[in-house]
């Protein structure tokens, strides 16, 4: 009769090799997992876990690890998520030696993973799986990664203050995303967006990163990036700021919050939706202190006029439209100051309510709790209202109240989605009103957009001399500057928006055209006669005036109708003519196919063999002569996945760019990796503790380069 064999965790046999007291009566299975394998250990022996560390160590013939001696910098060069699996602990770092703890020397899985993933030899020393979790805890969570992405960030001119925030429901997320370092974060982005005249900032999953973009003067661009932990933080924290449930990613929420910063009031305007691999947050910033009157808005001279008598009307229906963004609502608050006084009555019914105006009641629409636009305008009908704001007629029933209000002695302002003034009439039609109502409610339509000006710090004057480009040909416009980008002065060439408006008035024949049914077309020629000048004319209007550019015009508008334009605006005898300088607005794609690399070096040999070795690889490069150039190319907006530096270069030294990379909150979660002839172990060490990622001596094996970028990357990934 044969025994039968249970095989114990090596652990036992460790324990019983060195003679530890009660070791002979464990029976630990050999499947149990190293943390519970120590606790059942050390218990039976009546050992405390460094003891029991000191017995694995001397039995391996290993070191026992020093964790609080931990240089800083080497915990960039393995990813928390490998860390975490295999409960391991990177200790220090040489240029081709990584030193880790861990509490199982016979896992043969870790010496090759942990060296895949830091590109070094790999060397183990033995600790305890708490002591070593005790250290992944308070070096790898993502607040202690976002405080070090932060380390190196310069503070903002202001404080900011979120005003009126109440507590989230509780839960786990919620004090995490309320940690210092991720309010810092946030706080930066908001500020940066605010400094910037930011309408919008974007937070997304882009590929492995996050990434932060800003709206400025109505184009998006690139302005930073981040781990996708820290991301993810990032976004609990505004969900916390908005009230909004941070528990819940698989579903859209909207929500408010409001900062101050500098003594002026913010509203935030918060959508979050979920996305792959990470939710996607959109923040639509409002200057709550910005109540700008009818005649500060921008709105071309002709136009105002014409706007303001629409206004001068007691009842009847004044429709805005225009695509999200192109300020509607900025110029029906402006309408709004305009009809208010003590005598008049003035409500609205909005979603969201971007800005309080004093002395007007403004109802939310709450769809959950039977709010609508159409049973609040019901209920405004019920309390003797002079002036009426719909914030968007979007479905039939709204139209309907909204044409009933105005048949009933109201003036109703209103939104509309609808591409010109003239198409107001039939998306009102779309809606269900017939064309006898719509004829007896509309007095009028204003359709805007808006374009971006000329800055005049980037503004120059052309001569005669200058050539015409094609655009400008086929319409012979002239003007008397254009824009010029001005690089490295912080100018950009285009500064704030100015409103193209349309204004179309319902005088009695073309009331009669719109009782009658006629076409749009006819509709719109009759309109011309009577006055109204299209968007395109007004628009070019402004470039020939120097205030902004037929690519800015066609951007926003598309093409320039040619007879239309060259109808409006003859060019006067002897006007100066000028040309464009193009300044894109194309918004980079986020979701990079390969990595995306800049290599800095001023030796332009290492450059050809480092860009060789990296598009071998299918990266994309940009390279760069100097540090001042690499900062150049850093502040262009463009999107990089990793940067490699050459310590000493003209101009600026990698140390200096290093230095402005971490300062900068746009740049600050940027993988650098730094080229490096020196073999001073102290300066790699205070590299890797100044925010670089990772460094390679020169000259470089090419096998070792490439090892070290790709393990970088793989660690950004994860």
């Amino acid at each position: 009769m044969s025994a039968t064999v249970h095989a114990v965790h090596w652990l036992v046999g460790v324990a019983q090799r060195a003679a530890l007291p009660g070791a002979d009566a464990l029976a630990t299975p050999i499947v149990t997992d190293p943390a519970a394998a120590w606790h059942d250990v050390a218990g039976g022996c009546g050992v405390d876990a460094e003891l029991l560390a000191a017995r694995v160590a001397d039995h391996f013939r290993l070191p026992v690890a020093q964790l609080r001696t931990a240089q800083a910098g080497a915990r960039k060069l393995l990813p928390e998520a490998l860390v975490r699996r295999y409960g391991v602990f990177p200790l220090r770092a040489d240029d081709r030696h990584l030193v880790v703890a861990t509490s199982d020397p016979t896992n043969l899985n870790v010496e090759q993973d942990v060296s895949f993933a830091s590109g070094r030899h790999v060397t183990l020393e033995v600790a305890s799986p708490g002591a070593i979790a005790d250290m992944i805890e308070a070096t790898y969570s993502p607040e202690q990664s976002i405080e070090s992405m932060l380390k190196g960030v310069r503070d903002p001119s202001h404080t900011l203050t979120v005003v009126e925030e109440e507590e989230a429901e509780a839960g786990p997320s919620a004090d995490e995303a309320g940690t210092g370092p991720v309010v810092q974060l946030v706080n930066l982005i908001l500020q940066r967006a605010v400094d910037r005249g930011a309408s919008d900032i974007h937070l997304q999953p882009a590929g492995n990163m996050g990434v932060v973009r800003y709206r400025v003067d109505g184009v998006l661009a690139n302005s930073g990036q981040m781990p996708l932990p820290a991301l993810n933080r990032v976004i609990s924290r505004i969900k916390v700021m908005a009230k909004l449930d941070i528990a819940d990613h698989l579903r859209p929420q909207d929500g408010r919050a409001r900062i101050m910063i500098a003594g002026r009031t913010y509203e935030l305007r918060i959508s979050t939706v979920p996305a792959r691999g990470a939710q996607k947050c959109v923040i639509r910033v409002l200057d709550a202190g910005r109540a700008s009157t009818i005649s500060e808005v921008g709105i071309p001279d002709a136009e105002l006029v014409r706007l303001r008598r629409l206004l001068s009307f007691r009842d009847g229906m004044i429709v805005v439209t225009g695509p999200t963004g192109s300020g509607k609502t900025t110029t029906l608050y402006a309408a709004l100051q305009q009809v208010h006084r003590e005598d008049v009555n003035v409500m609205t019914v909005e979603d969201p309510i971007e800005r309080e105006l004093p002395g007007v009641t403004q109802i939310q629409v709450e769809t959950r709790q039977g709010v609508t636009f159409a049973s609040a305008l019901r209920a405004i009908l019920r309390q003797d209202p002079d002036v009426i704001f719909v914030g968007e007629i979007r479905d039939a029933e709204t139209a309907a109240v909204a044409a009933q209000a105005a048949l009933t002695g109201h003036l109703v302002l209103a939104t509309l989605h609808a591409n010109d003034a003239i198409g107001a009439i039939r998306r009102l039609a779309d809606l269900g009103l017939d064309h006898a109502t719509i004829a007896s409610t509309l007095r009028g339509a204003v359709a805007q957009r808006l374009v971006r000006r000329i800055n005049p710090a980037c503004a120059e004057p052309v001569d005669d001399q200058t050539p015409l480009t094609d655009e400008e040909e086929r319409l012979a416009i002239a003007f008397g500057t254009r824009p010029v980008a001005r690089a490295g002065q912080g100018e950009a060439a285009y500064r704030g928006r100015l409103p193209i408006v349309q204004v179309f008035e319902a005088t009695p024949d073309l009331t009669q055209l719109i009782a009658e049914g006629k076409a749009a077309g006819l509709i719109e020629a009759a309109a011309e006669a009577a006055g109204m000048r299209t968007l395109r004319t007004v628009g070019v209007a402004r470039v020939q005036r120097g205030e902004t550019t037929l690519a800015e015009l066609e951007r926003v508008l598309g093409d320039v109708d040619e007879a239309r334009a060259e109808a409006a605006l003859p060019v006067p005898t002897g006007a100066p003519r000028g040309t464009l300088a193009l300044v894109a607005a194309s918004i980079p794609d986020v979701e990079q196919a390969v990595p995306h690399v800049l290599l800095a070096d001023d030796d332009g040999a290492n450059r050809i063999i480092a860009r060789a070795l990296l598009e071998a690889q299918q990266y994309r490069v940009t390279e760069a002569r100097d540090g001042q150039e690499a900062v150049e190319h850093l502040a262009s907006g463009e999107l990089y996945d990793l940067v490699v530096l050459d310590l000493d270069m003209p101009r600026k030294g990698g140390r200096e760019v290093l230095h402005a990379l971490r300062a900068d909150v746009a740049s600050a979660g940027i993988p650098v990796v730094i080229l490096t002839g020196s073999s001073d172990a102290e300066l790699e060490t205070s590299l890797l503790e100044e925010g670089a990622d990772d460094y390679i001596r020169k000259p470089f094996d090419p096998r070792r380069f490439l090892s070290r970028v790709k393990a970088t990357l793989r660690r950004s990934a994860a």
